[in-house]
Protein backbone atom coordinates (compact mmCIF):
# COMPACT_ATOMS: atom_id res chain seq x y z
CA UNK A 1 0.00 0.00 0.00
CA UNK A 2 1.12 3.54 -1.06
CA UNK A 3 1.78 5.80 2.00
CA UNK A 4 0.12 9.24 1.35
CA UNK A 5 1.43 12.38 2.14
CA UNK A 6 -0.38 14.64 4.70
CA UNK A 7 -1.25 18.07 3.84
CA UNK A 8 -3.47 20.08 6.39
CA UNK A 9 -4.99 23.20 5.66
CA UNK A 10 -6.19 21.80 2.49
CA UNK A 11 -9.52 24.26 3.01
CA UNK A 12 -7.18 27.28 2.61
CA UNK A 13 -5.29 29.09 -0.31
CA UNK A 14 -1.94 27.58 0.13
CA UNK A 15 -2.86 24.15 1.56
CA UNK A 16 -5.44 23.54 -0.95
CA UNK A 17 -3.51 24.68 -4.09
CA UNK A 18 -0.78 22.07 -3.24
CA UNK A 19 -2.93 19.30 -2.56
CA UNK A 20 -4.77 20.01 -5.99
CA UNK A 21 -1.60 19.50 -7.63
CA UNK A 22 -0.39 16.57 -5.87
CA UNK A 23 -3.62 14.90 -6.62
CA UNK A 24 -3.43 15.75 -10.21
CA UNK A 25 -0.15 13.95 -10.19
CA UNK A 26 -1.34 10.97 -8.96
CA UNK A 27 -0.18 10.98 -5.48
CA UNK A 28 -1.78 9.34 -2.40
CA UNK A 29 -2.91 12.36 0.25
CA UNK A 30 -3.84 12.57 3.55
CA UNK A 31 -6.18 15.97 4.06
CA UNK A 32 -6.12 17.05 7.46
CA UNK A 33 -8.56 19.58 8.23
CA UNK A 34 -10.63 21.15 11.02
CA UNK A 35 -13.76 20.62 8.61
CA UNK A 36 -14.12 17.89 7.10
CA UNK A 37 -17.05 19.17 4.81
CA UNK A 38 -15.09 21.86 3.60
CA UNK A 39 -12.01 19.60 2.14
CA UNK A 40 -11.54 19.52 -1.56
CA UNK A 41 -13.09 16.57 -3.02
CA UNK A 42 -9.63 15.24 -4.80
CA UNK A 43 -8.83 11.66 -6.40
CA UNK A 44 -6.68 9.94 -4.70
CA UNK A 45 -7.56 11.66 -1.18
CA UNK A 46 -9.26 11.00 2.01
CA UNK A 47 -9.82 13.40 4.55
CA UNK A 48 -8.89 13.97 8.62
CA UNK A 49 -9.88 15.72 10.78
CA UNK A 50 -7.74 17.70 13.61
CA UNK A 51 -6.45 20.91 14.85
CA UNK A 52 -3.04 21.59 15.81
CA UNK A 53 -3.76 22.16 19.49
CA UNK A 54 -5.41 18.63 19.31
CA UNK A 55 -2.71 16.09 20.19
CA UNK A 56 -4.89 13.02 19.96
CA UNK A 57 -6.51 13.90 16.84
CA UNK A 58 -3.12 14.85 15.38
CA UNK A 59 -2.14 11.51 16.21
CA UNK A 60 -4.53 9.61 15.03
CA UNK A 61 -4.51 11.66 11.22
CA UNK A 62 -1.20 11.15 10.90
CA UNK A 63 -0.99 7.84 11.81
CA UNK A 64 0.69 6.20 8.54
CA UNK A 65 1.86 9.08 7.42
CA UNK A 66 5.45 9.85 6.47
CA UNK A 67 5.45 12.87 4.99
CA UNK A 68 3.43 16.41 6.37
CA UNK A 69 3.46 19.80 4.59
CA UNK A 70 2.55 22.09 7.90
CA UNK A 71 0.96 24.68 7.06
CA UNK A 72 1.38 27.72 9.70
CA UNK A 73 -1.79 27.86 11.14
CA UNK A 74 -3.86 30.88 11.09
CA UNK A 75 -2.63 33.92 13.29
CA UNK A 76 -3.90 33.60 17.37
CA UNK A 77 -2.57 34.33 20.62
CA UNK A 78 -1.74 30.80 20.96
CA UNK A 79 -0.18 29.52 17.46
CA UNK A 80 2.66 28.61 18.46
CA UNK A 81 2.13 26.88 21.65
CA UNK A 82 -0.92 25.25 18.80
CA UNK A 83 2.49 24.47 16.52
CA UNK A 84 4.36 22.88 19.29
CA UNK A 85 1.63 20.56 20.29
CA UNK A 86 1.08 19.70 16.38
CA UNK A 87 4.68 18.83 16.03
CA UNK A 88 4.98 16.34 19.37
CA UNK A 89 2.20 14.59 18.42
CA UNK A 90 3.45 14.60 14.85
CA UNK A 91 6.72 13.02 16.19
CA UNK A 92 4.50 10.47 18.08
CA UNK A 93 2.51 9.29 14.97
CA UNK A 94 5.71 8.36 13.52
CA UNK A 95 5.92 10.79 10.77
CA UNK A 96 9.38 10.89 9.51
CA UNK A 97 9.84 14.43 7.49
CA UNK A 98 7.66 17.71 8.17
CA UNK A 99 7.70 20.53 5.18
CA UNK A 100 7.28 23.51 6.82
CA UNK A 101 5.73 26.80 5.86
CA UNK A 102 7.48 29.11 7.71
CA UNK A 103 9.05 33.43 7.19
CA UNK A 104 11.54 34.37 5.10
CA UNK A 105 12.95 36.50 8.10
CA UNK A 106 12.47 34.23 11.09
CA UNK A 107 14.18 34.80 13.83
CA UNK A 108 14.14 34.71 17.57
CA UNK A 109 14.07 38.79 17.05
CA UNK A 110 12.06 39.33 13.49
CA UNK A 111 11.02 42.71 12.72
CA UNK A 112 7.89 41.32 11.44
CA UNK A 113 6.54 40.08 15.01
CA UNK A 114 5.06 36.84 13.56
CA UNK A 115 8.14 35.66 12.07
CA UNK A 116 9.42 34.96 15.97
CA UNK A 117 6.65 32.15 16.28
CA UNK A 118 7.81 30.59 12.77
CA UNK A 119 11.53 30.52 14.15
CA UNK A 120 10.39 28.71 17.24
CA UNK A 121 8.87 26.83 15.23
CA UNK A 122 11.28 25.37 13.38
CA UNK A 123 13.29 24.53 16.58
CA UNK A 124 10.20 22.66 17.80
CA UNK A 125 11.01 20.47 14.77
CA UNK A 126 14.44 20.45 14.83
CA UNK A 127 14.35 19.39 18.55
CA UNK A 128 11.62 17.09 18.16
CA UNK A 129 14.39 14.70 15.88
CA UNK A 130 12.05 14.86 12.30
CA UNK A 131 13.47 15.51 9.31
CA UNK A 132 11.92 18.50 7.84
CA UNK A 133 12.37 21.62 5.02
CA UNK A 134 11.45 24.36 5.76
CA UNK A 135 10.07 27.17 2.99
CA UNK A 136 10.82 30.16 4.22
CA UNK A 137 8.14 32.49 2.31
CA UNK A 138 8.28 35.81 1.76
CA UNK A 139 5.22 38.39 1.79
CA UNK A 140 2.94 36.95 -0.57
CA UNK A 141 2.24 39.81 -3.53
CA UNK A 142 -1.27 38.40 -3.84
CA UNK A 143 -1.93 40.16 -0.50
CA UNK A 144 -1.32 43.86 -1.52
CA UNK A 145 -4.83 44.18 -2.97
CA UNK A 146 -5.95 43.35 0.51
CA UNK A 147 -3.80 45.83 1.80
CA UNK A 148 -5.48 48.82 0.04
CA UNK A 149 -8.73 50.42 1.32
CA UNK A 150 -11.72 51.28 -1.21
CA UNK A 151 -9.66 54.31 -2.51
CA UNK A 152 -6.88 51.46 -3.42
CA UNK A 153 -4.34 53.44 -0.80
CA UNK A 154 -1.95 51.50 1.44
CA UNK A 155 -0.86 52.96 4.47
CA UNK A 156 2.06 52.11 6.55
CA UNK A 157 5.34 52.71 8.53
CA UNK A 158 7.65 51.00 4.82
CA UNK A 159 9.21 54.15 4.03
CA UNK A 160 11.15 53.40 0.93
CA UNK A 161 12.05 49.70 2.13
CA UNK A 162 12.17 46.82 -0.29
CA UNK A 163 10.30 44.16 -0.55
CA UNK A 164 10.89 40.18 -2.50
CA UNK A 165 7.33 39.61 -3.29
CA UNK A 166 6.76 36.27 -3.56
CA UNK A 167 3.39 34.46 -5.90
CA UNK A 168 1.32 32.17 -3.79
CA UNK A 169 1.30 29.96 -6.66
CA UNK A 170 5.13 29.66 -6.93
CA UNK A 171 5.01 28.90 -3.12
CA UNK A 172 2.40 26.14 -3.58
CA UNK A 173 4.47 24.33 -6.86
CA UNK A 174 7.85 24.71 -4.97
CA UNK A 175 6.05 22.44 -1.76
CA UNK A 176 4.34 20.35 -4.08
CA UNK A 177 8.00 19.58 -5.85
CA UNK A 178 9.49 19.02 -2.43
CA UNK A 179 7.08 16.75 -0.93
CA UNK A 180 6.67 14.50 -3.86
CA UNK A 181 10.41 14.21 -3.03
CA UNK A 182 11.52 14.96 0.62
CA UNK A 183 14.19 13.12 1.49
CA UNK A 184 16.25 14.85 -1.67
CA UNK A 185 15.30 17.78 0.58
CA UNK A 186 15.88 16.54 3.79
CA UNK A 187 17.69 19.40 6.24
CA UNK A 188 17.22 22.56 3.32
CA UNK A 189 16.17 25.91 4.16
CA UNK A 190 14.90 27.70 0.82
CA UNK A 191 13.97 31.14 1.22
CA UNK A 192 10.91 31.68 -1.36
CA UNK A 193 11.30 35.07 -3.13
CA UNK A 194 9.97 36.90 -6.44
CA UNK A 195 12.42 38.23 -9.33
CA UNK A 196 12.65 41.40 -7.53
CA UNK A 197 12.75 43.84 -4.95
CA UNK A 198 10.30 46.50 -5.03
CA UNK A 199 9.20 49.18 -2.82
CA UNK A 200 5.17 49.27 -1.87
CA UNK A 201 4.99 52.46 -4.32
CA UNK A 202 6.56 50.01 -7.28
CA UNK A 203 4.41 46.75 -6.54
CA UNK A 204 1.00 48.99 -5.81
CA UNK A 205 2.30 50.75 -9.44
CA UNK A 206 2.49 47.20 -11.37
CA UNK A 207 -0.75 46.55 -9.84
CA UNK A 208 -2.29 50.02 -11.23
CA UNK A 209 -0.54 49.11 -14.41
CA UNK A 210 -2.52 45.87 -14.67
CA UNK A 211 -5.83 46.28 -13.45
CA UNK A 212 -6.25 50.27 -13.99
CA UNK A 213 -7.23 50.76 -10.38
CA UNK A 214 -5.35 53.70 -9.03
CA UNK A 215 -3.06 51.77 -6.47
CA UNK A 216 -0.64 54.05 -4.31
CA UNK A 217 0.88 54.37 -1.08
CA UNK A 218 1.19 56.67 1.65
CA UNK A 219 3.59 56.23 4.74
CA UNK A 220 3.02 56.91 8.03
CA UNK A 221 4.49 56.79 11.17
CA UNK A 222 4.76 53.80 13.38
CA UNK A 223 2.75 55.99 15.89
CA UNK A 224 0.53 57.02 13.57
CA UNK A 225 -0.07 53.33 11.92
CA UNK A 226 -0.92 51.89 15.62
CA UNK A 227 -3.08 54.75 15.91
CA UNK A 228 -5.22 54.59 12.59
CA UNK A 229 -5.92 50.53 13.13
CA UNK A 230 -6.97 50.89 16.86
CA UNK A 231 -9.40 53.48 15.20
CA UNK A 232 -10.36 51.19 12.70
CA UNK A 233 -10.24 47.85 14.49
CA UNK A 234 -10.86 48.60 18.14
CA UNK A 235 -10.93 45.88 21.08
CA UNK A 236 -7.93 43.63 19.16
CA UNK A 237 -5.30 42.61 21.49
CA UNK A 238 -1.93 43.99 21.33
CA UNK A 239 -0.03 41.47 19.80
CA UNK A 240 -2.79 41.77 16.94
CA UNK A 241 -1.78 45.90 16.50
CA UNK A 242 1.81 44.43 16.64
CA UNK A 243 1.83 42.55 13.78
CA UNK A 244 -0.25 44.75 11.33
CA UNK A 245 2.18 47.45 11.86
CA UNK A 246 5.38 45.30 12.04
CA UNK A 247 4.55 44.15 8.78
CA UNK A 248 6.04 47.88 7.25
CA UNK A 249 8.46 47.91 9.76
CA UNK A 250 9.89 44.65 8.50
CA UNK A 251 9.94 46.25 5.30
CA UNK A 252 11.81 49.38 6.06
CA UNK A 253 14.21 47.72 7.80
CA UNK A 254 15.37 46.09 4.62
CA UNK A 255 15.02 42.17 6.06
CA UNK A 256 13.10 41.24 3.54
CA UNK A 257 14.51 42.85 0.57
CA UNK A 258 16.77 40.04 -0.82
CA UNK A 259 16.40 38.19 -3.95
CA UNK A 260 17.06 35.07 -3.94
CA UNK A 261 17.37 31.89 -6.40
CA UNK A 262 15.45 28.81 -4.69
CA UNK A 263 12.46 28.97 -6.32
CA UNK A 264 14.04 29.20 -10.15
CA UNK A 265 16.13 25.97 -9.01
CA UNK A 266 13.20 23.93 -7.57
CA UNK A 267 11.02 24.92 -10.23
CA UNK A 268 13.19 25.26 -13.46
CA UNK A 269 12.04 28.78 -14.57
CA UNK A 270 11.75 31.89 -13.22
CA UNK A 271 10.13 32.90 -9.80
CA UNK A 272 6.52 34.96 -11.00
CA UNK A 273 6.89 38.69 -10.64
CA UNK A 274 4.31 41.18 -8.99
CA UNK A 275 3.70 42.23 -12.61
CA UNK A 276 2.71 38.78 -13.82
CA UNK A 277 0.43 38.68 -10.61
CA UNK A 278 -1.00 41.84 -11.31
CA UNK A 279 -1.65 40.38 -15.12
CA UNK A 280 -3.80 37.52 -13.48
CA UNK A 281 -6.04 39.56 -11.72
CA UNK A 282 -6.96 41.91 -14.73
CA UNK A 283 -7.57 38.74 -17.03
Amino acid sequence: MTVPIAVTGATGQLGGAVARRLSAAGVPLRLVVRTPARAPHLPGADVAQATFGDADAVRDSLTGVDVVLMVSAGESATRLEEHRTFVRAAAEAGVKHVVYTSFAAAAPDAVFTLGRDHFHTEAAIRDAGLGFTFLRDNFYADALPAFADADGVVRGPASEGRCAFVVRADVAEVAATVLRSAADHAGATYTLTGPESLTFADALAELGAATGRPYRFENETVEDAHASRRAQWPGEPDWQYDAWVSTYTAVASGALAEVTGDVPALLGRPAKSVAEFARTLAS
